[in-house]
């Protein structure tokens, strides 16, 4: 039997008694999970659509295995390295981004998605890791140069590169792009993971109405502008039968507590029974035992990401790692609460669990980051 030890110097060697063994098993269990409801509700959902049982697994092969290999890859670079990367993604993503409006795909009504290739992905998908580093990095570089006190200092508002004006120019550029699409939902989500970001950085508490006042305006923007939210806000509380919010409730209510196993029924009809409503397809599988403990596992990874912001030592870390919570924790929030119907559905994956390629690819490179900031961070200072 072959054993690694400490003493064999390589970079395997290191990376694998430097890296967070309990937070990358805890992301593939998730995987696994995800894998194993792709089978089970995949399958179904295959077979209604009249496609062979077997069509969900084949789809996802290659993206899930891009998807594993960055995870592992990213993991093992160092900050340089992360930045370089964050900064060409920064680049195709925003690229991506203004490509929806000169070579428009609709899809339901919304042109968020992109066809490069017979590869169709969401640009705001790829720019969600990307966007916590660059921001991180703006974070970190502001303090380096005006101090603790980065809100009010009046050098840092004034017209100049390293200044707020550029960055949130950009930010803004890039939020009112995927709000045209329209997609509320994400660019809520863009907005959330920034707030928290600035939170972490200090930002001033007599502030706070004013940050909380423009999510209202986002809010009551979405409401007057766009028929299609105001329509799904104002059922949000109706279950209407034969809707998905209704197969997503009975879906869970038939798990019962032990789940129904091979007399789940509701989730063959369930649509986006391996997206969107994948959480009601497991509470109907595994019942209100299994359902609460993913959602137990998703609380420690949280809790694990928690606790590496609040010790690192590098700014530039806290910040990373800070956002990747943020992003994780909302797009969780936003997932359990649409199969639960406490809100409209948004289209948000449950990270890991739901099937999705460049969505799931996305969430590696992402906490390939973490692992490797967080790795280096700890070891090397």
């Amino acid at each position: 039997m072959i054993r690694i030890t400490r003493g064999e110097e390589s970079k395997l060697t290191g990376w694998y008694f430097e890296i967070d063994r309990k937070l990358l098993g805890m992301i593939l269990v998730l995987v696994a999970i995800g894998i194993i409801t792709m089978i089970t509700a995949g399958s179904a959902e295959a077979a209604r659509m009249g496609y062979p049982w077997f069509y969900y697994i084949k789809k996802a092969f290659v993206p899930y295995t891009i998807g594993l290999i960055c995870l592992f890859c990213v993991s093992m670079l160092n900050k340089k390295q992360i930045m370089k990367l964050s900064v060409v993604g920064l680049i195709c993503g925003v690229c991506a981004l203004l490509f929806t409006f000169v070579h428009p795909i609709r899809i339901n009504g919304s042109i968020r998605w992109v066809d490069i290739g017979g590869l169709r992905f969401m640009p705001s998908d790829i720019l969600k890791p990307f966007f916590i580093v660059i921001t991180a990095w703006f974070l970190s570089m502001m303090h380096k140069i005006y101090g603790s006190d980065i809100f009010l200092n009046r050098d840092a508002w004034r017209a100049k590169w390293q200044s707020w004006w550029p960055y949130l120019l950009i930010f803004l550029m890039c939020v009112a792009l995927i709000f045209k699409h329209p997609d509320v939902g994400t660019a809520t989500l863009y907005v959330g993971v920034l707030f928290v970001m600035l939170f972490v950085a200090g930002f001033p508490w007599k502030l706070m109405p004013a940050m909380f006042g423009s999510v209202v305006l986002l809010g009551a923007a979405a409401l007057m502008f766009m028929p299609h939210i105001r329509s799904r806000a104002a059922h949000i509380f109706d279950i209407v039968p034969y809707t998905q919010a209704w197969y997503s409730i009975n879906s869970i209510k038939h798990g019962g507590l032990f789940g129904s196993g091979d007399e789940a029924y509701v989730k063959d009809v369930l649509p986006e029974s391996t997206n969107d409503f994948v959480f009601s397809s497991i509470a109907e599988d595994w019942g209100a035992i299994g359902a609460c403990a993913l959602i137990i596992l998703l609380f420690f990874i949280l809790n694990k990401l928690i606790q590496h912001s609040a010790s690192a030592k590098d700014e530039f870390v806290v910040y990373t790692v800070a956002g990747a919570a943020a992003l994780f924790g909302g797009q969780i929030c936003f997932n359990l609460m649409t199969a639960l119907h406490l809100f409209v559905d948004k289209g948000m994956t449950l990270p890991f669990v739901s099937y999705g390629g460049v969505s799931f690819i996305t969430f590696c490179i992402l906490f390939g980051i973490v692992l490797a900031l967080v790795r280096e961070d700890t070891w090397n200072n």
